[in-house]
């Protein structure tokens, strides 16, 4: 493979058995595609990607105002190295976003209920809290009309993942800037290792620079940006919803080249924290198909989803972990 398939959600309307068949073959096949004709306008995109922008030429001190070593919630600013992937240090820094809700956590109830609560927003710039949250509504529309298509592809009903995330679905977006890195000041070009992306499904947007590379067959395959489409990817809790028959793709980031830095905006949808992810009843044909999830002692996958969410956040945020887990932590 040479390059990653395209598929246009606009074929989902017009041509729904074609899609869910494109469908069906590259989520087995491949688990990472482009996706065109998803229909949020250019406007809307061209200021996503000046937000970002503008929230990252913001001085040290106007972004750690809101870093996220402030919020028990993991919401906010980290900087170059705050973020590790298997105890590794990325090379990026990264402003991260959830559903804005207040705090729910109660006496007795589980530590992940801690993940809800409010974001963190830069005062600086007073427009980005709702461009933010409206661009994640646009989507959460997309990424459930893409879950409705798996089920179909997996021959369910389209609705079998409806009860996972009706009402408040788990949401985690991130704006990342990724920078040049000078071989003289380090010899790592992490700018994210390689690792499997959480929840059901993922949604890209990239800008022109390249750096996304894919694991297939054992080989990287870089995903160039390509004009008007977001890239999607399958999430753990999807391979572990299909009891293995779908894949969650490797992936990593590698830091631009001299003189360039990369931004991206990185969406993740999941179950509602305090829901269960359901076990499909596969057909035989695809039953037979399914080996299993990827089974990884370092990094096992839990089907209440709050305690998978928890255990991410715990990984990846060793400070704010040390913060406000200690109990958990030091077990």
């Amino acid at each position: 493979m040479h390059e990653l398939p395209t598929l246009s959600l606009a074929e989902l309307y017009s041509n729904r058995d074609q899609f869910i068949y494109s469908l069906s073959r590259v989520a087995r096949e491949v688990g990472f595609f482009y996706l065109s004709d998803f229909g949020v306008n250019n406007e809307k995109i061209n200021h996503i990607h000046h937000i970002a922008t503008d929230f990252f030429t913001l001085s040290s001190e106007e972004k750690n105002k809101v870093s996220m070593i402030n919020s028990p919630h993991f919401r906010g600013f980290s900087g170059i190295g705050e973020e590790k992937t298997k105890g590794s240090i990325d090379i990026r820094e990264q402003f991260d976003v959830m559903n804005e809700e207040p705090v729910r956590q109660l006496e007795d109830s589980p530590l992940w209920m801690n993940i809800y609560g409010p974001n963190q927003w830069p005062e600086s710039i007073p427009h980005m809290r709702e461009l933010i949250l409206d661009f994640m509504n646009d989507l959460s529309f997309i990424a459930q009309e893409l879950l409705s298509a798996f089920a179909l592809a997996l021959e369910q009903d389209p609705d079998v993942f409806s009860h996972s995330i009706m009402g408040n679905p788990y949401q985690h977006l991130k704006l990342i800037r990724y920078p040049y890195v000078d071989s003289a000041q380090s010899s790592s070009r992490q700018g994210v290792g390689a690792h499997k992306d959480p929840g059901y499904l993922t949604l890209l947007l990239q800008d022109k620079v390249s750096g996304l590379e894919v694991l297939i067959n054992d080989k990287w395959l870089a995903v160039p940006p390509k004009k008007d489409t977001l890239i999607v990817n399958i999430g753990e809790l999807l391979e572990l919803a299909s009891d293995g028959y779908l894949k969650a793709t490797e992936h990593r980031v590698v830091s631009p080249n001299h003189g360039q830095e990369r931004f991206s905006i990185a969406y993740f949808m999941g179950p509602r924290l305090e829901s269960r992810v359901p076990k499909l009843f596969l057909p035989e044909r695809l039953k037979n198909q399914a080996l299993g999830p990827t089974s990884d002692p370092n990094n096992p996958l839990f089907y209440q989803v709050g305690d998978n969410v928890l255990k991410g956040r715990l990984r990846s945020h060793p400070e704010v972990a040390n913060k406000y887990y200690k109990t958990i932590v030091k077990n």
